[in-house]
């Protein structure tokens, strides 16, 4: 099949709206931002050298690494819903994955725009998403085992959303689809949680991604107005699925084991949960519980699938880059590399994400701004997914439309010690408060069970191993009132 053929087809599955152009505006910045799903800090730029991850690697090289990037929520839909409007959670419906489906695809038109990108395209930007931007897998809403539907998860967001479900039919099918075509929804749960095919990249939902958006980057080239390009890519969230090219990359036997095997120290089994996304995968070889961890040989091989399916986004990433190169965007173009939240990888006895602790909340942030740095630069503030808004509103040059919860990242993306920078995080979930500081981190749940109060010293104890809250009196006194300058009465109502 041609290469003609083979992007007329992917054209015809894509599911597009599209709206008229703005007049186009010369000398602004193009922006490109890749979400990747449960990518937790697993890439060789945060020092994790036994993970293959050269082109994300590649573009930190020029650009500012946040070390301590963390994210407000630690669930997808409710993560990206954060980012996109830069703010923190104030409801229940803030805290869920359909949180853009009740607070953005149904309100009534507002002088506020929905999302930051909206931001860009009423500034005169040509706004595109394909994939995963939004919590749906193509950007409308509708439920797992329902056909697609012509209700766009963010309707004023963009001049064109795409996606190439393939073989798999649905975007929601392609999220959780095999090599063979089939997936996790029609199967009713009975598949492995991985898969290693011996086949190509577009095999799976992610080649046909990035295939899209290297055409899409041609066409945006062509069209001369600054341009947004949103591409989400779904690895390596479950099923870890991989091309067997990429799990040849590691040799299963050496890939170590998590430095948290337990439940931390003081901590009521409240705080984390049983693995339930994961043990939805009928045919896995072993369950996870908090009662008993699963063995160290599936241990490994599930490590073993996630760093694969990293490495496969890796290398879709490298190919939308390459082409952002190949047509001399590169000068003029944000790129922004953003994790949707962390994921426990065995880590306190869990396989999933759901909790507010460093394994979940923490996740990559790669910006790179045009223009060359001397080496890479990293960052070792804290910083929050809400402070990408008004960072890519100064970057673009566009007036704030209102106050966000986040601030500006262009003073650590000009001086990446800057010594005026805030260094505070916080997160929510599971009827839970946490601020994260430069030294530690605090956690108060709204909830029965006992210790409601979490503190963890990150200095002496960076795995989050030991609650030491009742020990430390004095500490908690003098983070609470930073605690509370977070607590949006979320869970007053």
């Amino acid at each position: 099949m041609t290469k003609k053929a083979i992007v007329s087809i992917a054209i015809f599955f894509a599911t597009s709206f599209v709206y008229s152009q703005k007049p186009k505006q010369e000398g602004r910045f193009n922006v490109l931002f890749i979400a990747v799903d449960d990518l937790r800090p697993e890439l060789g730029c945060y020092g994790r050298e036994y993970i293959h991850s050269p082109n994300i690697d590649r573009l930190a090289s020029g650009g500012v690494v946040f070390l301590n990037h963390f994210v407000a929520v630690p669930t997808c839909g409710a993560s990206r819903a954060s980012i996109l409007t830069g703010r923190w959670p104030r409801s229940v419906q803030d805290i869920g994955n359909e949180a853009m489906e009740y607070k953005i695809a149904g309100r009534k038109k507002s002088d506020v725009p929905e999302t930051f990108i909206h931001a860009l395209r009423r500034s005169g930007y040509y706004t595109v998403g394909i994939g995963k931007i939004s919590h749906s897998p193509d950007g409308y809403v509708y439920k797992y085992l329902q056909p697609k539907s012509e209700k766009p998860e963010l309707p004023e967001s963009w001049n064109e959303m795409l996606f190439n479900p393939g073989k798999w039919g649905t975007g929601w099918n392609a999220f959780f689809g095999y090599a063979n075509g089939t997936n996790r929804n029609t199967l009713k749960g009975a598949v492995k949680p991985y898969e290693s095919a011996d086949a190509g990249d577009e095999s799976y939902p992610d080649g046909l991604t990035a295939g899209l958006a290297v055409q899409k980057l041609q066409e945006l080239a062509a069209k001369g107005q600054p341009f947004f390009l949103g591409v989400g890519f779904f690895k390596p969230h479950l099923p870890f699925n991989a091309p067997k090219k990429y799990w040849d990359m590691y040799n299963e036997s050496e890939i170590a084991l998590t430095p948290s095997p337990e439940i931390p120290k003081n901590v009521n089994v409240a705080s984390f949960h049983q693995s339930g996304e994961f043990n939805g995968y009928k045919l896995g070889e072993e369950k996870a519980s908090l009662n008993k961890p699963v063995s160290d040989n599936y241990a490994r091989k599930l490590r073993h699938a996630y760093y694969a399916s990293v490495s496969y986004v890796d290398a879709q990433v490298g190919k939308v880059l390459a082409e952002l190169k190949k047509l001399k965007l590169e000068q003029n173009t944000i790129v922004v590399i953003w994790g949707d939240h962390g994921w426990h990888l065995g880590d306190d006895k869990v396989w999933g994400k759901h909790t507010l602790s460093e394994w979940a909340l923490r996740s990559p942030l790669v910006i790179k701004t045009p223009g060359d740095r001397k080496g890479s630069s990293r960052s070792n503030k804290i910083v929050s997914s809400v402070d990408v808004y008004p960072t890519l509103m100064e970057l673009c040059g566009i007036k704030m439309a209102y106050k966000t919860d986040g601030k500006s990242l262009v003073p650590l993306i000009r001086n990446p010690a800057d010594k005026n920078w805030s260094n505070v995080a916080y997160s929510y979930y599971s009827r839970g408060i946490t601020v994260r500081t430069e030294d530690y981190r605090f956690t108060k749940y709204f909830r029965n069970e006992e210790p409601a109060l979490e503190l963890y010293d990150h200095k002496a104890d960076p795995f989050e191993n030991n609650n030491i809250a009742d020990t430390n009196p004095g500490i908690l006194n003098s983070l609470l009132p930073l605690w509370d300058k977070g607590n949006t009465g979320l869970y007053d109502k």
